[in-house]
């Protein structure tokens, strides 16, 4: 029997969408590191979410949007939009604007599965092996090398990167808490709150720690239109849909694809470079995420 071409399109299209988020994820790193020159961190995120809402308005108003069934799930998807845009979001264009180069940064972030793993054995009861617990201490201890070394070149400030560390675990606890607590939320209206908490919370630091000026410039305008557009409003709905789809520890494998994506890139655009240590470093940080996502094999 011949299938469906419909069949096969959606078929092709729901294999091709992990690669597509890694590509996009990755593409975030980029914008913070092109728009920062001109403008304030929480001012640039304030803008960004601003903007995000106000396109999603219109959207959720005139379309059918199922939206949450009591303010306690609304409260649930506000906090996981908290952690995931407000804590990680925050932290790692912090981070960025204070000299932690982009693609380590997203290495920081890229270990996110090695924490997920370990956390979704006590939150979400899946199971988490020796093996991948052997995982979490490799990729932990390539991360740290990196950062040592980086470190020993002046590059980055201590404070920057403990701020992307903790973006790494507003993220972990965000995925976690988004699989848990909001895995049936719909795309449309999770969405909108999530960036109206966002909006809400960057504004608020925007008054609190800057003095937001503005450069307007067209790299920054560019950055802003990506950000906005194909990360907030791409990225972050193919995230949520592939949340859906698979286990936490899954889905966050995918994240150890984005600091090689990212190091290409910012060394096209930006020139940075890795040396021997911080390549060994990201080596063994990627073999630890290999180790907590290979499948395992059950005993017949």
């Amino acid at each position: 029997m011949h299938q469906n071409p419909s069949n096969q399109l959606e078929k092709y299209a729901i294999a091709s969408m992990p690669m597509l988020f890694v590509f996009l994820w990755s593409t975030g790193f980029i914008g913070a590191k092109l728009g920062l020159p001109y403008i304030e961190p929480m001012t640039f995120l304030a803008v960004r979410f601003v903007a995000c809402s106000l396109l999603f308005l219109p959207f959720v108003l005139m379309a059918s949007t199922r939206w949450p069934a009591s303010w306690v799930d609304a409260a649930h998807i506000g906090f996981a939009g908290l952690l995931m845009h407000g804590g990680y979001l925050g932290s790692v264009f912090w981070a960025i604007s204070l000299g932690v180069p982009a693609g380590t940064s997203a290495l920081i972030a890229g270990i996110q599965p090695l924490i997920v793993a370990a956390l979704a054995g006590f939150v979400l009861k899946e199971t988490v092996t020796a093996r991948q617990w052997v995982g979490l201490f490799a990729g932990l201890g390539g991360v740290f090398l990196v950062v040592a070394n980086k470190l020993s070149l002046s590059e980055g400030s201590m404070f920057g990167y403990v701020l992307c560390f903790i973006s790494l675990f507003s993220m972990s606890i965000g995925t976690l808490y988004q699989k848990k607590f909001c895995a049936d939320m719909s795309l449309k209206s999770g969405n909108f709150i999530q960036f109206v908490v966002a909006s809400l919370y960057f504004i608020l630091l925007s008054f609190v720690m800057e003095e937001q000026v503005i450069t307007w410039s067209g790299e920054l305008v560019f950055a802003l239109l990506w950000l906005v557009f194909v990360l907030s409003l791409g990225a972050v709905s193919l995230l949520y849909l592939l949340l859906r789809k698979g286990a936490a520890s899954s889905v966050s494998s995918l994240f150890f694809l984005v600091p090689p994506c990212t190091a290409v890139v910012a060394f096209i655009l930006f020139d940075e470079r890795l040396g021997g240590n911080s390549l060994i470093g990201m080596g063994i940080a990627i073999f630890g995420v290999a180790l907590v996502n290979f499948p395992v094999k059950k005993r017949a």
